[in-house]
């Protein structure tokens, strides 16, 4: 079939160049004359001759079908010249865009022929440039003429959208007609030649519920009021055919989701009528009770549901709040519950919708209400007591058992179990109260001292006799109330001067008083003299009724030789019921003064001294006393320097007198730390002498085989013995003490070891037993080996 399909095109093809080629031809001969190598002359419309060169081709616009898959070459048309005599003298050559590459010539004949396929989507038209030229010399015979070969378009390209998929909303409840989405198709073939470019667009996939304009590919919805909430995303093709939308033409395709968004069309609605509920009496204001929800199949802000109490005997007693994450009413205590009073509640709540479309109001109303019955539970309370706190007075000094007050609790609950009392005794620590257990009573043990704690705090348990965890504690105020019972004193130790020259009616000091008492049984205080020296002689008191007193001097001229101290008695006073008073004495010394009234002296022997000696004579005596002293201090100096010094008649070995500590020890009566014996004989170390610095506290016994023989020649095992005796001996601290010995030795039997003597003398000695000696004499023993060994080296 394709064959044939193209074979059929071939000779359309070649019909239509012929019936085009000979209308060109006719076209030609009508509006030229014959071709010719002269031209002639023509007149104008003023006479003028004009030369018109002659036309020497016979040809047009060529044509060539896009997409030709025939075995032959296609003929595109022919080129001609008048001068062409058909002899084979001109030579036709072709240049220009895919001259001798697509479009090749016969130079004989004229003949182009198209030897590939054109695409006109690639190219739509190719410019070329003819011309003959003499065969034999290739002079031109004519100048180069352009021409145009055009490719025509087929049918050959399908139309392809913008987008593989589209995405696309509409709100729910859309009117007929609303403009979802346009959707565009563009097709590659010539639009301005037939039909292969135009497009006509129609939906395969999505109805009823949208449609597509043929001519602009806008889809619209075809359906009224489509709900969200039924079905919310619908997958839509679209078909965009060329032709026309005519048979036989090439078509493409896409898809397209429309998903419908969400309006407030549907309210809020309860899915039952009574919710039940129940709470705790003893649960606290702010815990939550319950939860209510109306289901709304609106989506976002459109489902969002407020919550509220609009009628219910438990408006004051609870309270609704909403959960908005999710879209619950949370019912919650607003008060403290009584079972005993109260048992149940009921409450009216509506769920609202927050935002209501207008369009829609029609569907409302946008809320619903329901029934919440909350009934209350009975809990098992502790005690309460009447009073949230209890204050009580009592007076102080009163006698033990004495009642304060009463406190007074009761089991709220049914049962009304029976309560006994008890005081904390954390909060009373001197036991000053104690309470009767069944009424509640409570009573002093001891007498209170307002003076000493004014105020007593303590604290009440109340707890139910067969529940004992069921309790509850109250706090008891307990005031002192004051009792006269302390008369005033003297505010201060007074100590009063008064002058040798003092006048009469002079006042010398004012006195106050303090009462430990409270102001009502203090002030105001009075001052007296007791009634047997009211009238004495020396001195008079005045009240000056602001609770101090004025002493005064009665008569004129003291003398500190006959009295410098007087002792005046002062009553004072309080002003409580009845009152109370109290004896203070006032101590009065004489003293001299100046004749400004400034004291000079209230010593009654420095007085007698000043009138026997004059100042003259003080400064004498004293003098004499210092001239003795210096007498005295020379006299010693002399006698000390004439003195001869010590000299040691007996001679004996001070070495022995003398004894070296190197550790701090108990001081004089530390002389036997270490034994002098033992520092000069060296053998004497043979027996164990203990420390006596200190007292052991058992007998160290050395360990048997440790110690090594005296002429034992091992001095790395003598040296290894003594430190592990040292180490372990627990009776001698400190562990580590370094003794100093004074002795210095018998001698060595090896003799000097000096590299000196060594050096410049020979010597007959043995050293061979420095092999014995242990790793530490390794070094002297190869220094010092056999003399034949040594020769040897050297």
């Amino acid at each position: 079939p394709k064959m044939k399909e193209g074979n059929c095109l071939h000779a359309a093809f070649i019909c239509l160049v012929m019936l085009y080629y000979s209308d060109a031809i006719t076209t030609e001969k009508l509006n030229h004359t014959r071709p010719s190598l002269h031209g002639h002359h023509e007149k104008g419309k003023e006479g003028q001759v004009l030369h018109r060169s002659k036309r020497g081709w016979v040809w047009n616009q060529f044509f060539v079908i896009e997409e030709y898959t025939g075995p032959d070459p296609v003929l595109v048309g022919r080129l001609h010249s008048d001068i062409d005599s058909g002899d084979g003298n001109i030579k036709y050559i072709l240049s220009g865009e895919g001259a001798g590459i697509i479009f090749v010539i016969d130079d004989k004949s004229g003949n182009i022929h198209a030897t590939k396929t054109l695409d006109r989507e690639e190219r739509a038209q190719y410019t070329l440039t003819a011309q003959a030229v003499d065969r034999n010399t290739n002079r031109p015979l004519e100048p180069p003429s352009e021409f145009i070969v055009k490719v025509q378009d087929i049918n050959d390209n399908p139309p392809e959208f913008l987008h593989e998929n589209y995405h696309a909303n509409v709100p729910e409840r859309s009117n007929v007609g609303t403009s979802v989405i346009q959707v565009t198709a563009s097709d590659a073939d010539d639009p301005t030649y037939g039909n292969s470019a135009k497009l006509v667009y129609s939906i395969l996939e999505g109805q009823p519920y949208f449609s597509v304009e043929a001519q602009t590919g806008i889809i619209r919805t075809a359906l009224p009021n489509m709900d969200r909430e039924a079905k919310e995303e619908y997958h839509v093709v679209i078909q965009a055919k060329d032709m026309g939308g005519h048979m036989g033409g090439l078509s493409g395709t896409t898809k397209v989701t429309i998903t419908l968004t969400d309006v407030n069309d549907n309210p809020p609605k309860f899915p039952q009528s009574v919710y039940q509920m129940s709470v705790s009496e003893a649960a606290v204001p702010g815990e939550e009770v319950g939860r209510v929800k109306a289901k709304d199949p609106d989506i976002g802000e459109n489902g969002l549901v407020a919550y509220s109490i609009i009628d219910g005997d438990g408006m004051d007693m609870f309270e609704i709040t909403t959960d908005y994450e999710t879209q619950e009413g949370v019912v919650k205590l607003k008060k403290l519950l009584d079972f005993e009073t109260k048992k149940s509640y009921s409450l009216k709540v509506e769920a609202a919708n927050v935002h209501i479309d207008p369009k829609f109001i029609s569907n409302g109303p946008f809320k619903d209400t329901v029934t919440v019955k909350i009934s209350v539970e009975d809990a098992d309370e502790p005690p309460v007591f009447l009073k949230p706190s209890y204050i009580f007075e009592v007076p102080e000094n009163a006698a033990s058992g004495t009642v304060v007050g009463k406190v007074h609790a009761k089991d709220p609950d049914a049962a009304n179990s029976a309560i006994r009392y008890s005081i904390d005794r954390h909060t009373d620590l001197e036991r000053y109260f104690t309470i009767n257990a069944e009424d509640g009573n409570i009573k002093t043990i001891k007498a209170l001292d307002r003076e000493e704690i004014p105020w007593h705090n303590i604290s009440v348990f109340a707890v139910e006799v067969h529940k004992q965890h069921q309790e509850a504690k109250v706090p008891v105020a307990i005031k002192v109330v004051d009792v006269n019972d302390n008369a005033p004193k003297f505010a201060a130790a007074y100590e009063a001067f008064v002058c040798e020259n003092a006048r009469s009616n002079q006042q010398f000091i004012t006195i106050s008083a303090d009462d430990k008492d409270d102001s009502a049984n203090g002030p105001r205080f009075i001052f007296s003299l007791p009634p047997e020296i009211i009238h004495n002689p020396n001195f008079t008191l005045r009240d000056n009724r602001d609770n101090t007193a004025s002493v005064l001097v009665r008569r004129e001229g003291f003398s500190r030789q006959k009295q410098d101290l007087y002792l005046l008695p002062i009553v004072i006073s309080d002003g409580g019921l009845p009152p109370m008073s109290s004896t203070n004495t006032l101590t009065i010394r004489v003293c001299g003064c100046d004749s400004n009234g400034s004291l000079l002296s209230c010593n009654a022997e420095a007085y007698i001294l000043n009138a026997g000696l004059s100042t003259g004579a003080l400064i004498a005596i004293l003098a004499c006393i210092v001239i003795l002293l210096v007498i005295v201090v020379l006299f010693v100096t002399l006698k000390r320097q004439k003195k001869e010094p010590l000299i040691v008649f007996e001679e004996e070995d001070v070495r022995e007198n003398i004894i070296t500590y190197d550790d701090e020890g108990g001081g004089e009566e530390d002389t036997e730390a270490f034994d002098i014996a033992t520092l000069q004989n060296p053998d004497g170390i043979n027996g164990f002498i203990p420390r006596k610095d200190i007292k052991p506290e058992y007998q160290y016994m050395p360990r048997p085989g440790l110690r090594p023989a005296p002429n034992s020649v091992d001095v790395d095992d003598f040296i290894n013995t003594r430190i592990q005796e040292a180490d372990n001996d627990p009776t001698a601290p400190p562990y580590d003490s370094i003794q100093i010995y004074g002795y210095e030795g018998r001698g060595s039997v090896a003799g000097s070891l000096s590299s000196l003597e060594s050096a410049t003398t020979d010597s007959d000695l043995d050293y061979d037993y420095l092999q014995n000696w242990g790793p530490r004499f390794k070094k002297l023993a190869d220094l010092y080996g056999s003399k034949d060994t040594f020769d040897d080296d050297s």
